[in-house]
């Protein structure tokens, strides 16, 4: 079945990282998201694209010159999957942090579900342990997690 840009999933999703993620174009949130928009993994925050707009402003205020390059995107249905590479600047309070003026890069991974046209579900997994500490806020470290150790079963 063919679809149009309009309401093609992939798209949808395209427009939605590079205009409301990057751009934190509010006029895009009203477009692409449903009325009923639900993000499982950001925290506390109001359903609907009220909470995404005031999501965007938070993060706007503490990061500067973000990037976001698809590495992988994957659609099934109603699903999209995104393997992405993010950087961005803290150039004010990010995460309970002060500013750091240092830049981040990290892998993430979003998954999407989209109905009629429009973003109505949203997951995230990120490296938030890498972003903190690129950012200053942990030590740099290695272990057996970070896979400087032996110690697990060959």
């Amino acid at each position: 079945m063919a679809t149009n840009a309009g309401t093609d999933p992939e798209a949808v999703v395209r427009r939605f990282i590079d205009e409301v993620f990057l751009r934190g174009d509010f006029s895009a949130v009203d477009e692409l998201v449903t009325d009923d928009f639900q993000a499982h993994t950001w925290g506390p925050m109001p359903p609907g694209r009220d909470g995404l707009k005031q999501a965007i402003e938070r993060v706007s205020a503490g990061l500067s010159d973000a990037s976001m390059t698809i590495d992988d995107l994957i659609s099934q249905d109603d699903r999209v999957a995104v393997r992405l590479t993010s950087s961005a600047t803290q150039t004010g309070p990010f995460m309970g942090l002060p500013p750091s003026g240092k830049r981040y890069e990290i892998g993430e991974i979003h998954w999407f579900r989209v109905r009629d046209g429009r973003i109505a579900e949203h997951w995230h997994q990120a490296d938030f342990l890498g972003m903190l500490r690129q950012l200053g806020a942990m030590p740099a470290g290695g272990g057996a997690m970070a896979g400087a150790g032996g110690g697990g079963a060959s």
